[in-house]
């Protein structure tokens, strides 16, 4: 068993650190020290920004989105289309979306997939209250901008089901060949994807 080098201060702090998302323990360790090298520049701001964000940010009550506003900033704005809403499996894919800023649409965040294996059912997703905002908002398109998992195309179904008794069209984002793509490099899901749902030239 590795000898303790650190106190437990830092060694709570690599802890959390290994946490996140793409860093390892190796990668936490590197991370903590430029951190505790950078105290003044960087340690204490971020500590501050984290205790703010802590008691700031709240879930929208509307959308699901993350933000410190309830309704939050996507929900209040005017030049939004609200004839448009946009589900999205989690908050990430909401940024993702907004950074390419294709569209100015409202969005419903699910919080996940229906995974029945891992217990996530519907009780367990913000879904009970899109068919409500569907008519509140007198949205005329459902957009699923859900992931081309097993998972996401089981919620996909399950949302337009949920939706079919309304007047109201349901679409997807459509799989196929990238931008910049080279056949050969793709796998055969993908093709099949591009294949099935090619578009008039």
């Amino acid at each position: 068993m590795a000898e303790r080098i650190a106190g437990p201060e830092i060694e709570r702090l690599i802890q959390l650190l290994a946490r996140l998302p793409g860093l390892g323990p190796r990668s936490a360790r590197r991370a903590a020290l430029h951190l505790i090298r950078k105290r003044e520049e960087l340690l204490g701001p971020l500590a501050d920004a984290m205790r703010v964000a802590r008691e700031r940010i709240v879930t929208c009550s509307a959308c699901g989105n993350i933000d410190t506003s309830d309704p939050c900033a996507v929900c209040n704005d005017p030049r939004r289309d609200p004839t448009m809403i946009v589900v999205v499996e989690t908050v990430a894919d909401l940024w993702a979306l907004e950074r390419v800023g294709a569209m100015r649409a409202r969005y419903h965040v699910l919080g996940g997939t229906l995974s029945p294996l891992d217990g996530v059912g519907p009780k367990e997703l913000n879904l009970d209250t899109l068919p409500a905002r569907v008519v509140e908002t007198g949205a005329k398109e459902v957009i699923l901008a859900v992931n081309a998992t097993v998972d996401g195309q089981t919620t996909a179904h399950y949302i337009t089901d949920l939706l079919s008794h309304l007047d109201i069209k349901v679409t997807r984002l459509a799989h196929g060949v990238p931008v910049g793509g080279e056949l050969d490099y793709l796998d055969e899901g993908t093709l099949s994807a591009a294949l099935r749902q090619r578009t008039p030239f």
